[in-house]
């Protein structure tokens, strides 16, 4: 089977559109918990539409349920899973975790597809999305062929995004909206700040705005390299972008010639770029959108609706039609899935003047036109000397057209219901004991640190040698790298890291649930899986984390409320690192010889810029420090404090520490408080 072309939809216009393009399959959102909030998406009815108008045409519809979602909110995510599956939707996108329970639980029939918000890059990954049971990862934007190529043999099926936006930051991974302006990216609400100036030096730059990405020369490589679903990401875009981008994938894949021009005058960011697809980084890659793309873009749309003014034919129907005395004409439309309807009408009559035969038959049945059939074969049965009117050829053809449409619907729907409620989740008896971790940066930051009353130090793996000489084994945890291009020479490492005698780590993202498995460590996770509610810790835990760093964006109220069911902490100090990025935007626009370390935006805030560079990506971080020594009172359900240390001295961490402690026993002396500091979203919260 061809590889499918997934096509996005944010409006029934745009499904309308897709739909008479030839896509194979479609994404849209329901009204809540999808990441295109601001989309128009669709109400339950419009969805309920949209799966019969997909699949009478054999076509899927896999529903984007992969928002991060709150306490509050699950019963309402329930009832949104459960008219889903009731509806029959092909297959539910999933970011969270818990959403990923509440479907398995209630409906595990129903198939899901990891959302590339999960931030599956790797075997471990994949590995990890596996086991759970999901049949589809969505992959991160950011990878070459030869990964995607290793990826798409590990036993589920792999979507690759090959035309549309490029968000700067690695899905899932990017908090710059929400603590911008509580505009949250995982809630479907960015506000795209990587679209606005910001520059390396401060002249007036975009230097966090990618160009378009377009693979669609590509697809036969990709399809031969084992990817399932290729998708057009767009559920913001018009119909005609759709129509263009649908069309010209579908030509590509069968080997014809398509207009690119074309393509890039209905929407782009000064072109296209496919540069981590063959992993050539840098400048080349940024663009943005110019008043000369916008009026491209209206210059070559009334061409562009010409693509969608007719239904795509989706399947050829034998026709079978019986004539005779003394029986009701029937009409029998049999498809190519052996799918078959009979129809009937009135009897025939004798002839007046001239009778029926299959000449005159055939020139009034067989206008399919406007519909999705090609008639293929035709026979029929006809008697002597009868007739009826004319209009009852063209009645019955419509009937049978009509009850084939929803004999297909049928066919390809398969729908779940379940009578149970979901589970209540237990939490496990508060611990009154309080703790601090740290996570530090650079070996120089333990010279001369104060450790005893530290619980855990999180150290970066390249440094967890050096650091195992400074500080006891036992109280180190390897920060895994956030994103890596080569897993194997991490495995190395740490194996090397575990023969020192360290036996925790602080996972980053979901396949580190698997290297802790395979490796044998005692793993924590940090708050880059966004662990935002009572199922998702409970679903962690289930996967083998034995304390989770609560999501940033969540208020101290609503972290109040989550489910004890394993230890958790909050980030509680630091520059929390807004992006993780894997074509640096300082190197791009200056080189690293003249590296600044930070990005200016537009109000003149300089952001702090760290490479990894062994493993292939830089982080930014936010220009205040997250500080609430002040106001630890707020976070009593909270087992640990995480106090992330970017660039201070062991000096600095020790007093930072001090004040916290001091927080803590009631003191309230805040001696180290930085002059620059946020509350972050722990009052005002996220959209």
């Amino acid at each position: 089977m061809s590889a499918e072309i997934l096509a996005p939809c944010g409006s029934a216009e745009v499904l309308e559109a897709a739909l008479r393009c030839g896509c194979n399959a479609v994404y849209l959102g329901g009204e809540r918990f999808s990441a295109r909030g601001r989309a128009h998406n669709f109400t339950d009815e419009e969805l309920k539409a949209a799966v019969y108008e997909c699949h009478r045409r054999g076509v899927k519809l896999h529903l984007a349920v992969n928002t991060v979602i709150r306490d509050d909110e699950i019963d309402d995510c329930v009832k949104a899973i459960s008219f889903a599956a009731a509806i029959g939707v092909d297959a539910i996108i999933v970011q969270d975790l818990a959403v990923y329970a509440i479907a398995n639980e209630l409906f595990p029939g129903l198939e899901l597809h990891a959302s590339t918000q999960m931030t599956v890059h790797s075997q471990s990954g994949m590995a990890a999305v596996k086991k759970l049971g999901f049949s589809r990862a969505v992959l991160s934007r950011e990878l070459p062929l030869e990964t995607i190529k290793d990826l798409s043999r590990m036993g589920i099926e792999t979507e690759v995004f090959v035309h549309g936006a490029l968000c700067m930051s690695v899905s899932g991974q990017c908090y710059m909206s929400a603590f911008i302006g509580s505009r949250s990216a995982n809630r479907g609400l960015c506000a795209q700040a990587c679209r606005l100036p910001a520059s390396a030096d401060g002249t007036e730059s975009y230097s966090l705005s990618l160009k378009d990405v377009s693979l669609v020369p590509h697809l036969k490589e990709l399809e031969a390299a084992g990817v399932t679903s290729f998708k057009i990401e767009g559920r913001m875009k018009r119909p005609e972008y759709v129509a263009a981008a649908v069309d010209a994938c579908a030509k590509s894949l069968r080997g014809e010639s398509y207009d690119l021009a074309v393509l890039e005058s209905v929407f782009s960011r000064s072109g296209f770029t496919d540069g981590y697809y063959r992993h050539k980084l840098g400048r080349e890659m940024f663009g943005v959108r110019s008043a000369e793309d916008a009026a491209a873009g209206a210059k070559v749309f009334p061409a562009t609706h010409e693509l969608y003014r007719r239904d795509e034919k989706r399947s050829n129907v034998d026709i079978r039609l019986r004539f005779v005395r003394e029986e009701a004409m029937s009409l029998t439309l049999t498809d190519d899935n052996g799918i078959s309807v009979t129809v009937f009408s009135d009897e025939p009559e004798e002839a007046i003047s001239k009778p029926w035969d299959e000449t005159f038959i055939k020139s009034r049945l067989l206008k399919f036109g406007g519909t999705l059939y090609e008639p293929k074969a035709f026979t029929c049965e006809i008697g002597e000397g009868l007739a009826l009117s004319p209009s009852k050829l063209t009645e019955i053809r419509r009937e049978a057209v009509s009850a084939l449409d929803k004999k297909r619907a049928e066919h390809f729907t398969r729908s779940f219901t379940s009578n149970k409620p979901l589970h209540k989740v237990s939490p496990i008896p508060h611990s009154e004991d309080r703790t601090f971790r740290i996570k530090i940066r650079a070996i120089s930051q333990l010279e001369g640190f104060d450790s005893e009353n530290i619980e855990l130090i999180g150290v970066p793996l390249r440094l967890c040698e050096q650091a195992a000489r400074l500080v006891p084994a036992e109280k180190l945890a390897v920060i895994m790298p956030r994103f890596t291009f080569d897993e194997s020479a991490v495995i190395t490492q740490l194996k090397a890291v575990k023969a020192l005698g360290i036996r925790h780590m602080l996972g980053e993202n979901i396949g580190h649930f698997t290297v802790a498995e395979e490796h044998g460590f005692i793993l924590h996770t940090d708050f880059t899986l966004n662990i935002a509610n009572s199922y998702s810790l409970e679903q962690a835990a289930k996967m083998g984390a034995g304390d989770c760093v609560i999501s940033p964006e969540l208020t101290a109220a609503q972290i109040s409320v989550i489910k004890r069911v394993v230890p958790f902490g909050v980030y509680a100090y630091g520059k929390l690192p807004l992006m993780i990025i894997a074509n640096c935007p300082i190197k791009q626009q200056l080189g690293c010889e003249r590296c600044t370390g930070h990005i200016i935006d537009r109000t003149k805030r300089a952001m702090p810029v760290r490479c990894d560079k062994k493993n292939g990506y830089a982080e930014i971080f936010n220009s205040d420090t997250l500080y609430i020594a002040d106001k630890l009172s707020q976070f009593k359900s909270a087992d640990f404090f995480l106090l992330d240390f970017l660039d201070e001295n062991a000096g600095q961490i020790n007093a930072v520490i001090n004040d916290y402690r001091n927080a803590l026993n009631g003191s309230g002396r805040t001696a180290a408080k930085p002059k620059n500091v946020t509350f972050g979203l722990y009052s005002r919260g996220v959209f």
